[in-house]
């Protein structure tokens, strides 16, 4: 998997495919149904990741580390910004420190590139960075998600990863954040759920983020509405768009920036 329509990205590198849904924001991840079809089409990557729930489908703990993968960065010769792990999260449990330090050999050595890491373990990651890696790799961006307010003690571990930009994935927004804190926090992406279990997003909670992104100086990235629009309409999330404040918001931390503490 390479080529992406995630707007902050410009590709997917999978290293680790299966998870576990650990909180709310996993509930209608895209990623499970992703797995499914992928498994049906025969990419044996794919194989028994995956289990029915009702009528849907869902991470059933199987994680799998692909060795083979670690070859791609290598062989992408453009630059290019990689979203790493689209379909698992490289600091989940059955993940191993070993895989771990092999998937930063390879960003250590593509430094043309840009990786970025979303994790929904910031706590492991910030233990993992601190003890195991000498060096802050200045093209690797570190992250967490925070859906609602039952998970922002995530912002608190993340910010004590060393990282030359930290960032956070608002998505999908499905409640209040609050005065959320984005000190040493560089860029924050928002975004509404989509799909046909979308659950809604409101105005009011992106208004949040983004106060608090002007006053803290991180930059803003509003991805989406997704399925329910800011009238509270449902819509297709290409009907729905991207504007908010009458604008399009597509942010990005400075590529060249001085690493972070």
């Amino acid at each position: 998997m390479a080529e992406t329509q995630i707007e902050w990205t410009d590709a997917t590198w999978n290293p680790v495919v299966g998870c576990t849904i650990v909180s709310a924001g996993c509930t209608n991840c895209y990623a499970m149904e992703m797995a499914r079809r992928l498994q049906a089409m025969q990419v044996a990557k794919y194989a028994g990741l995956t289990r029915r729930s009702s009528k849907r489908v869902i991470w059933n703990g199987v994680v799998r580390e692909d060795a083979d993968a670690l070859a791609i960065p290598y062989r992408w010769r453009k630059p290019k910004k990689i979203f790493v792990n689209s379909m698992s999260d490289l600091f989940h449990e059955r993940v191993s420190d070993a895989f771990i330090n092999k998937v930063w050999d390879v960003m250590r050595d593509t430094p043309r590139h840009h990786y970025q890491i979303l994790t929904k373990r910031p706590a492991r990651m910030s233990t993992f960075v601190r003890s195991h890696l000498a060096t802050v790799l200045p093209n690797v961006w570190l992250g967490t998600s925070v859906e609602n307010g039952a998970v922002v003690d995530r912002i608190d571990h993340l910010r004590t990863v060393p990282a030359a930009i930290r960032f956070l994935s608002f998505e999908p927004l499905i409640g209040s954040v609050g005065a959320v804190d984005l000190c040493g926090i560089d860029w924050a992406i928002v975004g509404g759920e989509s799909g046909r279990s979308a659950r809604p997003i409101r105005e009011e909670w992106i208004d949040e983020i983004y106060e608090q992104c002007e006053r803290f100086n991180t930059t803003f990235f509003f991805k989406q509405w997704g399925t329910w629009g800011k009238d509270n309409k449902r819509r297709s999330k290409k009907a729905n768009g991207r504007e908010y404040r009458g604008q399009h918001w597509d942010g990005m931390p400075a590529l060249d920036r001085t690493i972070g503490a």
